[in-house]
């Protein structure tokens, strides 16, 4: 625990964790899947969850505090989705591959800093920054105008989704999105880079081309962070896990966690 958190402790709150173990043997490690901003465990729990545990991994994914089913915290700041993240992967049985999206991405960057994991993977990674502020406002400015005074973000399915994910599914992927405390939000408007991981561990960043959120300058810049290049997805929209090609990315994620062992 860092001295901040000594002096003020991010508040308990109840957290919701989802798994799936694989139907036989294990062939790889824990994976847990960190959703990002407004996004629940259900967004990974759509489909990537059991996917990965058909592959050998046992699956996990949590929701942040005031997300899904975890307990509510209007005053929720980075660091308490970090305490939250780091303390689940604590708790798994073995040493975990943490699978950060959007924002979660971001916390999962900075949970690293904390937790020695097996591996991360970054998927259309939110740092904040300007730059991410003013391409949302340009693309949806009634959505994104409010958060920079402290009121709701709305992102469209349009901004979530390719046009191959019917129309109505992608519609109802975006109603489940819940606000996110003004804190939180806030904190985005200026560019974060997270302390180094602990143990240098192998860190890949996924995204697609066509991602209204993340520009492509962006996820070269988290990539090269790391030591890497993203690994793109053209066609897909910022929600890899939910969008119609949505085996694509994770089959892609789970072979590169094969060679990576």
């Amino acid at each position: 625990m860092r001295s901040d958190e000594w002096a003020d402790p991010p508040a308990t709150v109840k957290r919701e964790v989802l798994d799936a173990a694989p139907d036989g043997a294990e062939h790889g490690p824990p994976v847990l899947f960190v959703p990002g901003y407004g996004h629940g465990a259900w967004a990974f729990a759509q489909h990537w969850l059991e996917h990965t545990a058909s592959r050998g991994f046992p699956g996990y994914t949590m929701s942040l505090r005031g997300h899904g089913g975890s307990g509510a915290d209007p005053q929720a700041r980075l660091r308490d989705y970090v305490h939250d993240v780091t303390q689940v992967a604590a708790g798994l049985p073995k040493q975990a591959v943490l699978v950060g999206h959007g924002a979660g991405a971001l916390v999962v960057a900075m949970a690293m800093a904390r937790y020695p994991v097996r591996a991360g993977v970054l998927v259309s990674p939110v740092f904040g920054g300007l730059g991410t502020a003013f391409g949302m406002l340009r693309r949806n400015p009634g959505g994104t105008l409010p958060g920079l005074f402290g009121g709701r973000v709305s992102l469209s399915a349009s901004q979530l989704f390719s046009r191959g994910l019917q129309s109505s599914v992608a519609q109802g992927y975006a109603r489940r999105l819940q606000r996110v405390p003004s804190g939180a939000q806030r904190q985005l408007i200026r560019r974060h880079q997270p302390e180094a991981p602990v143990g240098d561990p192998p860190v890949l960043v996924v995204g697609s081309p066509d991602d209204k959120i993340v520009a492509g300058s962006a996820l070269e810049w988290a990539a090269r962070r790391y030591g890497g290049s993203p690994l793109l997805f053209p066609g897909m929209g910022h929600d890899l896990m939910l969008d119609a090609r949505w085996q694509e990315p994770i089959d892609a994620i789970l072979d590169w966690l094969e060679k990576a062992r």
